[in-house]
């Protein structure tokens, strides 16, 4: 080989040599600017939902998965939560508890372990109990990973009462509440001689069952209790027998707190038992209860709630044909506003704290005051019981006055009959609140 072509043959690869070097400088340089960017980052803050997502009431907590994602969702579109680290989002992370108590304890220790400072839970008041009780052995004892247990749906009045915790906050309005506002419309049914008390044997169906005989003795006497039972939780799988002694009993109207498969399942037999009486319920307005009752309800089912999709307004109707766009399966149709107003609560604390430090948060979060869809709620911080309006609405058909909205694609809605005002729904407490240091 010419000394040319040698020439020639040593500065081509000394070029090659300098292109290689320059890319490998660029791809290193990258490379460490991605990982100074992400060190800089602040973490999101993680949320830990902690549901029953499998077993008889695994449709009653995927439908808490959706309301709570969407929730985040709408947090972390405007960029997060501001805290003094700068913009961090939210992270949703699941955790199935099966209903069970001790799935629960197991999911919370798994929780704190991930590094959630929130945990999110609600469908089961005993559940709820054990992971007060959980919480604040945990916090006493690790102050240095103190979680906070936001409430959604675990509504024994017990939990903001005689076991409040300065680390449980509670979203949506106790049993007795409820039972309160479902009595507003039962005491003008002059009709009404007789009604059947049923529940889920556990604390929350307990506490229906009785705060619905003193209501009942306090502001209509003259109805007499024909009837009262309470039933395995989640293990009945034929009512028709609970329903046959409803319509023996002669009851004209049933007082109920079932949720889940328990309520649907126990409506369903006594349409199929032809019982022409009332319920009055707590979560009658979905989970497939009025395609269960079918023309039979139209009139007869009276459910109370934080909101229903037909509550008068723009600003809720825009909120509901949102949540539907989001969520266009009939079968997912179960929005909670409750649920929305407590995400942005969160986050206003967080803000306003500057930090996600639990004690910081819980005492930010003892003032917060949100709205949304025309609902604004505000926290008690004597309790932390969130004090907030109800509703009480009837079955109806879709496209009757009133009724622009049906549920699950049943055809069957829910006219709003009553609207009750925070004030008015508001109930003393008898919490005395330990508070830390």
């Amino acid at each position: 080989m010419s000394a040319t072509l040698k020439g020639v043959s040593l500065m081509r690869l000394l070029a090659l040599f300098h292109v290689l070097s320059r890319r490998r400088l660029l791809t290193t340089a990258l490379s460490l600017f991605a990982l100074t960017a992400a060190a800089q980052s602040p973490a999101p803050i993680k949320l830990a939902l902690i549901e029953g997502l499998s077993g008889p009431f695994a449709n009653t907590g995927e439908a808490v998965v959706r309301n709570i994602a969407w929730a985040v969702e709408r947090v972390n579109a405007r960029g997060g939560v501001k805290t003094a680290q700068g913009l961090r989002p939210f992270a949703l992370e699941r955790y199935d508890s099966k209903g069970q108590n001790e799935e629960a304890l197991s999911a919370l220790k798994s929780a704190i372990d991930d590094g959630a400072q929130v945990v999110l839970q609600g469908n089961s008041s005993a559940n709820a109990a054990a992971l007060i009780d959980a919480i604040n052995k945990h916090n006493e004892r690790e102050p240095g990973k103190r979680v906070l247990f936001l409430n959604y749906s675990a509504v024994d009045p017990a939990l903001t009462n005689e076991k409040c915790s300065f680390w449980h906050f509670r979203f949506d309005a106790h049993a007795d509440m409820r039972v309160a506002a479902l009595m507003q419309v039962l005491r003008e049914d002059k009709k009404l001689r007789s009604v059947y008390l049923i529940g889920q044997d556990y604390s929350f169906g307990q506490s229906v069952l009785r705060e619905a005989r003193q209501q009942l003795q306090a502001q209509r006497p003259d109805v007499a209790v024909v009837g009262e039972e309470l039933h395995p939780m989640g293990r009945v799988k034929d009512f028709l027998p609970y329903a046959a002694k409803i319509k023996a009993s002669g009851a004209q109207a049933v007082i109920t707190g079932n949720w889940g498969n328990d309520l649907t399942l126990l409506v369903k037999a006594a349409r199929e038992a032809g019982y022409e009486g009332k319920f009055y319920t707590f979560y009658g307005n979905a989970l497939g209860a009025p395609a269960a009752m079918g023309d039979a309800g139209v009139g007869r089912v009276v459910a109370v709630a934080d909101w229903l999709p037909n509550v008068p307004g723009q600003a809720s109707e825009q909120f509901y044909r949102a949540f539907r766009q989001r969520f266009p399966k009939p079968n997912e149709d179960y929005v909670h506003l409750r649920m929305q107003l407590m995400i942005e609560a969160l986050a206003q604390a967080m803000e306003r704290a500057g930090s996600t430090d639990p004690v910081a948060v819980a005492l930010a979060l003892e003032k917060a005051r949100v709205s949304l869809a025309g609902q604004t709620g505000s926290m008690r911080a004597e309790d932390h019981q969130f004090q907030q309006g109800l509703v009480v609405g009837t079955m109806a058909r879709q496209g009757t006055p009133g009724v622009p909205f049906d549920v699950e694609g049943s055809g069957y809605g829910f006219k709003v009959v009553r609207q009750i005002r925070a004030e008015q729904a508001r109930m003393p407490t008898t919490c005395k609140m330990m508070r830390p240091g």
